[in-house]
């Protein structure tokens, strides 16, 4: 009986093991090993290193094939219906962004170094106008203070010295060679964005030459796919996020004409430009047209109007129609809207901030396309509503 009752105790272990190794070959097969994962974390940060570090080469051809994006329908239509040319559609099509970027550029420009240098003589008539602040700008200043002594130091003493320079000359000539410099860098990629953006729009032959390399027949036809949609995606959300933002712009400058304040072309133009960034541009937009009225007007109450009729038409525009014309065929995560702003303003500054939208559709539609990144695609997509 003893033996029976060892030999049964035996053979129960022996399943047991069996059963404990049998799971784990499971999870083994199920799910990545430590180098794998290893791997993956050291492509990742491998690749935003040299995105963030190579910007200045990367960058163009970013926003070249984004341009691409939106003028290939445009080229389609004078290529196919018009009989134009490629070559010269592209350079009528380049002529034109341009030429509204420029115009753009110097509406912005010219206003605003006018109101910049104002600032140093209203500068006490603003901050009397903002007296009304200065009980609680001191109030957090005492608290701030309290909690620096109450938070123990190392026993070292920090001496801060603020040095004055008295060398105004050479103050200047470093801010005049800084500007120049940076003028110069920013003439040179729009003349290498101009120059990519050329060769991308007039020639076909990288998307063919691409696809015939591709061993097998689906993946030639992923490929064609995947480019297919992310021009007609990108294309249709630009289009209708310019026209919805010069809406935001005619809109924004009327009201401001209506409130008789100077330059409503400015701030026409800054509204139209800051509502391509979610959430930063229309905040910024609201601080921009506060101080705008603070210059303009004799109370901080009044200045509210036109702060408050920004915030109102950016509520209307961005939370009603653009959602309700963008709900069918560009439907992003909230949260990952958010992430990919920071990341790419972080990576990129303004720039990014300007594109990420873009390159965040064009991640998705690789990734719904891609059989083993699809739970990333669906990730990034705007979960349904309940009914």
């Amino acid at each position: 009986m003893d033996e029976d009752i060892s030999l049964a105790k035996a053979d129960s272990k022996a399943d047991e093991g069996a059963t404990v190794r049998k799971a784990q070959e499971v999870l083994e097969r199920s799910s990545p090993s430590i180098n794998q994962v290893c791997l993956i974390a050291l492509t990742v940060l491998a690749v935003v290193y040299t995105l963030y570090f190579a910007a200045a080469v990367i960058l163009p051809f970013v926003l070249a094939l984004v341009l691409t994006g939106l003028l290939s329908p445009a080229l389609q239509f004078m290529n196919r219906r018009l009989r134009v040319p490629r070559a010269i559609a592209a350079l009528c099509l380049i002529f034109v962004v341009f030429t509204l970027v420029w115009v753009v550029g110097y509406l912005v420009v010219v206003p605003a170094s006018s109101w910049i240098a104002k600032i140093p003589q209203s500068l006490p008539t603003l901050m009397e106008k903002l007296s009304f602040l200065q009980r609680p700008i001191a109030l957090f200043e005492q608290g701030l203070q309290a909690f620096q002594d109450a938070v123990p130091s190392d026993g070292a003493e920090k001496v801060v010295e603020v040095k004055q320079s008295t060398d105004m000359g050479g103050k200047m000539l470093g801010i005049g060679s800084t500007v120049l410099a940076g003028s110069r860098a920013f003439v040179a990629q729009g003349l290498t964005v101009m120059l990519l953006l050329f060769f991308f729009l007039s020639s076909e032959s990288l998307l063919r030459r691409v696809v015939e390399i591709l061993p097998h027949f689906d993946d030639k036809r992923r490929v064609v796919s995947i480019v297919a949609e992310t021009e007609d995606s990108i294309s249709h959300y630009l289009l209708t996020v310019s026209l919805m933002n010069a809406l935001v712009g005619l809109l924004a400058g009327l009201a401001v004409w209506l409130l008789g304040m100077p330059d409503p072309v400015l701030f026409g133009t800054i509204a139209f430009l800051l509502n391509y960034i979610p959430v930063l541009g229309p905040l910024t937009g609201v601080v921009i047209f506060f101080f705008a009225g603070i210059f303009s007007f004799p109370t901080a109450l009044q200045a509210l109007f036109p702060a408050g009729i920004y915030l109102g038409i950016h509520i209307l525009e961005g939370e009603m129609i653009t959602p309700m014309l963008l709900a069918r065929r560009f439907t992003l995560n909230p949260i990952m809207v958010i992430s990919s702003l920071i990341f790419w303003d972080w990576l990129w500054g303004v720039p990014g901030a300007l594109l990420f939208t873009p390159l965040l559709a064009a991640i998705k539609i690789v990734c719904d396309h891609i059989e083993a990144l699809a739970p990333l695609g669906h990730l990034m997509g705007e979960p349904p509503e309940k009914s």
